[in-house]
């Protein structure tokens, strides 16, 4: 439209400088003309931000190729659609139905963009409102496909995140045709109805208690093996030791360590002759 407003206004100008009388200043119908031809010449240039593409839709036909971020040249009758590539988050909160037939207030949010290639694509089939007109109806109707299949404990327990999991997988299934593309969808907040979770977090206390009385009585197994196993190795030990001495082999380590303390400088008194044999060595302080 600026365009086409300058282009008429420079036309004008031309017009009536050429027509003014003979001696008249033309300096006005010049100085309108410059300004108007550089506001024609500005509408080729067309900025697109940072984490954008642009749409080219000239009178209702769509170019199927989009502009990046930067200037780009475009036709000056075409209008530049800016649409948002960045990670968007969009929320919901429901109360769903579990697999016993209960209802759970639930929070999850889903991470998306939208794929840059496919962007002309998305405004022609759906419009600039895609996460309001295709996520949000297509996670609404896939959270509660989903949940319908888990008992209320899954959902309170570890398995949200296997809930998690396949949530992200189905919305992909429904949506990645059309040009989203989903990144995660984190579960943020479950409630479930009055009264289970306390008897959830019961069971759940009953079943750790189990499970340390479990590892409590292995342990008390593999140290009652151990001290066998132990006991086994002392016992083999000493008839192993009983069965390599002898009497000569103690009498001779005797003679030996008489000899060696003969030889010693400290004051003894050794009697030879006892009853086993063995010499007897007196202190001689």
């Amino acid at each position: 439209m600026i365009f086409i407003i300058s282009i008429i206004v420079l036309t004008f100008s031309a017009v009536l400088y050429t027509k003014r009388k003979e001696g008249t200043p033309g300096i006005h119908f010049i100085a309108i003309a410059v300004i108007s031809g550089i506001l024609a010449l500005m509408q080729l240039f067309v900025v697109i931000p940072a984490g954008h593409v642009g749409v080219v839709d000239l009178f209702g036909k769509v170019s199927d190729t989009p502009r990046t971020a930067g200037i780009n040249i475009v036709n000056p009758l075409a209008k530049v659609v800016r649409m948002s590539i960045k990670t968007q988050e969009a929320k919901q909160v429901l109360d769903v139905p579990s697999k016993e037939g209960l209802s759970i207030n639930l929070e999850m949010s889903v991470l998306f963009h939208l794929d840059p290639q496919k962007a002309p694509d998305v405004y022609r089939t759906i419009g600039v409102y895609y996460g309001e007109i295709l996520i949000d109806p297509q996670f609404r109707s896939v959270i509660r496909e989903v949940t319908s299949s888990y008992d209320a404990k899954a959902l309170y327990t570890e398995e949200r995140g296997e809930l998690s999991k396949i949530i992200k997988e189905k919305l992909i299934e429904k949506v990645a045709s059309r040009g989203i593309v989903i990144e995660d969808t984190p579960p943020r907040r479950i409630i479930l109805p009055k009264g289970l979770t306390g008897s959830i977090e019961a069971k759940l206390r009953a079943e750790q208690d189990s499970l340390r009385m479990q590892f409590v009585l292995e342990k008390e197994k593999l140290e009652a093996e151990r001290k066998r196993i132990e006991a086994r190795g002392i016992a083999d030990f000493q008839n192993i030791v009983s069965q390599g001495i002898s009497e000569q082999l103690l009498r001779w380590k005797g003679i030996e360590a008489t000899e060696e303390l003969a030889k010693s400088a400290n004051a003894k008194v050794v009697i030879i002759g006892s009853k086993d044999g063995l010499p007897v060595i007196l202190d001689g302080k």
